[in-house]
């Protein structure tokens, strides 16, 4: 009666159900990463495979790491625009090489990207722009382990895989899928409340 290691059913019961939880938020997470890591496969052309390899897996795992952290992020619900043909061309591309600023430019460059119809002037030039300025990105950025280590560049490492990987398959003039198109844009609202609190 008065064992203090004594639980009531209720108790055992929300024990029960908060491992069964975490059970389901790691099964997601290998699941995220198997899939991130297929996407990355075909995604970018690096002259050193394993180390491209190495460096993906390490931010693999941060990413891995805040979504085990932070598992309801991705459970608010997103409006996916419509497709369209009208939107501006950009006229700065390419990095500033300070980071905040190269990871907004790149989220809105990829915002414009998804919202894209088919037929839409330009389309294929935007769609060159945008994957040579996700590459260097990629490249300039993983280096720095203080940048790698912030979830904004986690996330956005991930969506630049999704797109790149889209642009490898399908080229630049096909439309991204609905069911993509809704992924992207939940981690394009992710990274801007990341960037909006410096991380």
């Amino acid at each position: 009666g008065n064992d203090p290691l004594h639980l009531s059913p209720q108790l055992t019961s929300h024990f029960s159900e908060l491992f069964h939880i975490n059970i389901n938020i790691m099964k997601t997470t290998q699941l995220l990463l198997v899939a991130a890591m297929a996407s990355t496969a075909g995604a970018f052309s690096v002259s050193n495979e394993q180390c491209a390899r190495r460096q993906f897996l390490q931010t693999a795992s941060t990413a891995a790491a805040a979504t085990v952290l932070f598992p309801t992020m991705a459970s608010a619900e997103i409006t996916v625009p419509e497709q369209s043909k009208d939107y501006e061309f950009p006229t700065e591309w390419g990095l500033t090489y300070t980071y905040e600023t190269d990871a907004a430019r790149v989220r809105t460059h990829m915002v414009t990207a998804t919202g894209l119809a088919k037929g839409s002037e330009r389309m294929e030039d935007f769609g060159k722009n945008l994957k040579k300025e996700m590459i260097d990105f990629v490249s300039y950025y993983r280096r720095f382990p203080q940048v790698a280590g912030k979830p904004s560049f986690s996330t956005l490492y991930t969506s630049i895989n999704v797109l790149a990987g889209h642009y490898t398959s399908y080229g630049y003039k096909y439309p991204l899928p609905e069911k993509r198109r809704k992924r992207l844009y939940q981690e394009y609202s992710e990274i801007d409340k990341s960037l909006k609190r410096s991380r």
